[in-house]
């Protein structure tokens, strides 16, 4: 099945996509990776889901990939008398230690952790930001507040801190029992959310173990002011608008979206730009305006892929979700803008081996407008090398490893084979030639270039291509 789009989707499972055939039809849609929020999942059930999602990939031949989202740390506070209260703008509002239930006046913060680092100054947001409130006094046991925006507070409402780096890890307890869950049913793909630093990416490496790539959700402000050195270590980026448009004003989102995808795109990594995309969706088959030019500015950009959340987890229309969003992506892929912008955008290659290969294999396969881009590649690198370039020809990576065709689904216009993998020069590209025709993206009389790396199954060790000439009987170079 060959997607005629180089964007890819990635399509959350909930309540209304939870079933062997609702994510058949998703797939059959256009959904290239499947997201499992682990915020609303169980271990067993997310164990079930991979196991459809398997089932899926066997019957259709393909590579799918699954992404496993881990809740992160959550900060919330206490209960209530009477589970609410109204707090007023410039009134004072108190967060202690005491465990006992809160009224208008003060509340539980169960998090000691939050005490010793706020500052006089910093800015709380509680429920997603409808409650704002300031810091007057900072103390060991007690927060003094003014209320500068007003509202209901009720029961474990979460708690933003904008203005403040917690000292606690990425990974709470109950992340590193679902990550370990989760890399035991072979997943492709791990989400770190609530991010701060470089080291939680590290943190989450030294679990995986190389057993899955790890994908750093931006959606606080701290990680956005270290957004480079996150990215030297994590495996892709997810611009998590909906905490980053809580935690930071909401202006500022399009510029961070922006920023991230041309770092990712720059450093070689997958950018899915995420939330609220095809938000009215969820209760409408079909999409406002604005939520259509969201999508666009997004391919617009050159992100990796876009995502699907409540859409198609609990919405009333997930196949016309992923649907609606495989029209956008073809359509703004066939503008006659769209390929000024992407190329307007490419930086220049790393002083590598494999960077400079990959590079010149995009020249040439524009100049020559050859069928497609054929790369022989074991661990992705090569895949991941040749997508930075954005080339009009399309990229077909053929892999002998299984997971790392899981692992490109999420990758701009990486079209994975799995295959044995080459023996000789010969053999490299007499199949290329062979898996371009049968999976449609080359005819006999066509030209290719296959790219790889010598000695063949030497991760990153691009060094090669060659332009093949198709012929009738299968392939002449």
């Amino acid at each position: 099945m060959r997607r005629m789009r180089r964007t890819k989707i990635v399509a959350t499972l909930g309540p209304a996509s939870s079933s062997a055939d609702m994510i058949a039809r998703l797939f059959e849609a256009g959904a290239d990776v499947f997201r499992i929020n682990m915020s609303h999942t169980s271990q067993e059930r997310m164990r079930e889901l991979v196991g459809m999602i398997r089932a899926v990939e066997r019957d259709t031949g393909r590579p799918i990939g699954v992404l496993i989202d881990l809740q992160g740390p959550k900060l919330r506070l206490g209960t209530f008398n009477g589970g609410a209260v109204v707090v007023k703008s410039g009134d004072s509002f108190v967060l202690d230690t005491d465990a006992a239930p809160g009224d208008a006046t003060r509340a539980y913060l169960p998090h000691p952790e939050i005490f010793v680092t706020i500052k006089t100054g910093h800015t709380l947001l509680i429920d997603d930001g409808k409650v704002r409130l300031t810091v007057s006094e900072a103390g060991p046991k007690r927060i003094v507040t003014r209320v500068v925006v007003g509202g209901k507070l009720s029961d474990r409402k979460g708690v933003s801190l904008p203005d403040t780096m917690i000292p606690f890890s990425a990974l709470a307890d109950k992340d590193r029992s679902d990550l370990e869950a989760a890399l035991a049913t072979d997943i492709d793909w791990v989400a770190l959310s609530f991010i701060q630093r470089p080291e939680d990416i590290a943190e989450a490496k030294k679990i995986t173990r190389g057993r899955a790539a790890v994908m750093a959700k931006i959606e606080k402000p701290q990680a956005v002011h270290r957004l480079a050195e996150i990215i030297d270590l994590a495996d892709a980026l997810m611009v998590a608008r909906g905490d980053l448009g809580v935690e930071m004003p909401l202006e500022k989102v399009p510029g961070v979206q922006k920023q991230m995808t041309r770092a990712g795109r720059v450093a070689g990594k997958p950018v899915v730009v995420a939330t609220q995309m095809l938000e009215s969706m969820i209760n409408a088959p079909v999409p406002t305006r604005a939520e259509v030019s969201d999508v666009a500015t997004a391919i617009f950009e050159g992100a990796d892929a876009v995502m699907l959340s409540a859409e198609s987890a609990a919405g009333s229309f997930p196949v016309q979700a992923v649907a609606t969003m495989n029209r956008i992506a073809e359509e703004v892929e066939g503008d006659a803008l769209y390929r000024n912008i992407i190329a307007a955008q490419r930086a220049a290659p790393e002083a590598t081996g494999a960077d400079a290969i990959a590079d010149a294999a995009r020249q040439i396969a524009d100049t020559l407008d050859l069928a497609a881009i054929i790369c022989w590649t074991s661990s992705g690198s090569t895949g991941l090398r040749v997508a930075r370039e954005r080339p009009r020809s399309p990229i077909v990576a053929l892999s002998p490893n299984i997971s790392t065709g899981r692992r490109l689904a999420v990758v701009w216009g990486v079209h994975c084979v799995v295959t044995e993998d080459a023996h000789d020069q010969d053999d490299m590209v007499e199949r290329a030639c062979r898996i371009a025709i049968r999976e449609n993206f080359a005819k006999p009389g066509q030209r290719v270039i296959v790219v790889a790396g010598v000695p063949f199954g030497t991760p990153g060790a691009t060094n090669m291509l060659r332009i093949a000439y198709i012929g009738a009987d299968s392939a002449k170079d």
